[in-house]
């Protein structure tokens, strides 16, 4: 308990030193979204990245230079997901470790039944429970940050993964405060599953990536990139989605987007 008091005070005290002008103008011109939020918003949202910034690690890979662009735009994306909501700020993450591009990711890759292929896997951006780690491609980073309305934004993707890891599984639920909660959560989101899974195999045009139906993990973190970046499109679409997530975020993205409601 002291600790914790300790934490929130520093946190407090965090949120409450003045923002460097240069922020504004970093976030107004790689982050759109920015531009688009309420000002109490962009309040609240820059006192998060004081915060980020201060806890968590950024580490460059593969020969890429650190910079404060890179730091905020990436932090203001992940604090994207933290607005109105009581946060502990990613708790199980320590580190982001950018690469300039896509880099290669050793391991297995599963083929088809007992089939497996060694090797890397050439990635944008991963993360795992028990990593304690972000790995970001920052030019991916970027041109998800500057274009807010494809539906693609790794950032906000493997951030989604790391809320889905507070209540200690992968199971493309976070954390919820109730039994209700849980029970509408996994009614909803079990049947846009299983829709964007038919709407695969079928070919059939979606708001939602069809990377989303790999799993229900996956799921939540591709709602997620199309809740934020697509949000009029995926509540004329998907509204119980919408409103799930809406209430899980306490936000109400389609308010302030004018991308089109229609699925290209």
């Amino acid at each position: 308990m002291f600790f914790g008091l300790l934490k929130r005070r520093r946190r407090r005290k965090l949120r409450g030193q003045p923002v460097p002008p240069a922020w504004r103008s970093t976030l107004t011109r790689n982050l759109p979204i920015f531009r688009r939020l309420p000002p109490q918003d962009q309040v609240e949202l820059l006192r998060h990245v004081q915060v980020f910034l201060a806890e968590k690690q950024f580490e460059g890979c593969g020969g890429l230079e650190l910079t404060d662009e890179i730091r905020l735009t990436i932090a203001a994306q992940a604090c994207l997901l933290l607005l109105h909501r009581e946060t502990d700020y990613y708790p199980q993450l320590s580190t982001i470790l950018v690469y300039p591009s896509t880099y290669i990711a050793p391991g297995e890759r599963h083929l088809e039944g007992p089939i497996w292929e060694e090797g890397g896997q050439s990635l944008l951006g991963h993360t795992a429970r028990r990593l304690g780690v972000i790995v970001l491609a920052w030019d991916a980073a970027k041109r998800g940050a500057t274009n807010p309305s494809d539906g693609q934004n790794v950032v906000l993707h493997e951030f989604a993964h790391q809320l889905d890891f507070e209540d200690y599984s992968t199971d493309g639920a976070p954390a919820l405060a109730t039994r209700a909660e849980y029970l509408a959560w996994a009614r909803v989101m079990s049947s846009e599953f299983r829709a964007l899974r038919a709407a695969e195999e079928a070919g059939t045009p979606t708001v939602l990536d069809t990377y989303g139906a790999t799993n229900p993990a996956e799921f939540f973190a591709v709602a997620t990139e199309a809740f934020f970046e697509r949000p009029r499109a995926l509540r004329a679409r998907h509204p119980e989605l919408y409103a799930e997530l809406g209430s899980f975020f306490r936000q109400d993205p389609a308010r302030h987007f004018a991308e089109p409601a229609t699925v290209d």
